[in-house]
């Protein structure tokens, strides 16, 4: 379970976040949307303890996220292409991504022939650098990386950005497969209703910070949110 407590960031006088409680059960999908500056990629970077709470704490499958390294055992992540390292071929970067999660490199092809179908044949084998890859081939190896070592835990913020239709196609199928048994909880912001609406059974709209619905996911959903959007 991850646990978000009275959670709020502040730079200066401007509050960007305020989270009076938030609980996402183990094995949920569960989607966040809302306008440009709503605090979502905020609250991910508090997640990931890539900035620190003003106040409050998030606890990820008991752990407190900015008081141990623990969690990231478990803990499975794609923000943006600076979580890649640029100067690595994607088999590299596999490589030492898995190695990081315990897995040989036996493992590692195993895991990856899993993708081929996702990867449409534009990333493995074509002796390129993370760098020189398009910004949507760079999000499917950091998509398909923070699913290495199989995670408990999965975040990823605007997955479906930069992808083509085929591709957004199939990561929605790759994320319904990851949630299927409920044992992996997958956290993901978007800004494509629909493609959030499909994939996650409980859904989080930010406005400025503020936390304005909590949704479980129904076929009235997507009207609900586009209504809500359209005010």
């Amino acid at each position: 379970m991850i646990s978000i407590q009275n959670i709020s960031k502040t730079y200066g006088t401007a509050q960007v976040l305020n989270l009076e409680s938030i609980e996402i059960p183990s094995g949920q999908s569960f989607g966040l949307v809302g306008n440009n500056g709503a605090g979502k990629t905020t609250l991910f970077n508090l997640l990931l303890d890539l900035i620190r709470p003003t106040t409050g704490e998030i606890v990820n499958n008991e752990v407190v996220v900015n008081k141990s390294e623990d969690w990231k055992t478990f803990t499975g992540s794609f923000i943006d292409e600076s979580f890649l390292i640029g100067y690595l071929t994607p088999e590299e970067y596999f490589d030492f991504v898995g190695d990081l999660r315990g897995m040989n490199k036996a493992d590692i092809q195993d895991f990856l022939t899993e993708f081929e179908e996702f990867f449409n044949g534009e990333i493995l084998g074509k002796k390129k650098y993370l760098r020189s890859l398009s910004k949507g081939n760079q999000k499917k190896v950091g998509i398909v990386a923070a699913m290495m070592g199989n995670p408990q835990v999965v975040i990823l913020d605007e997955p479906f950005a930069n992808l083509d239709p085929t591709t957004q196609i199939r990561l929605k199928k790759l994320i319904k497969k990851l949630t299927e048994n409920n044992e992996v909880t997958v956290l993901i912001s978007s800004h494509d209703l629909s493609h959030v609406t499909e994939v996650c059974e409980r859904i989080v709209v930010l406005d400025k910070g503020n936390l304005v619905k909590d949704i479980h996911t129904s076929q009235e959903t997507l009207q609900e949110l586009e209504s809500y959007f359209s005010i």
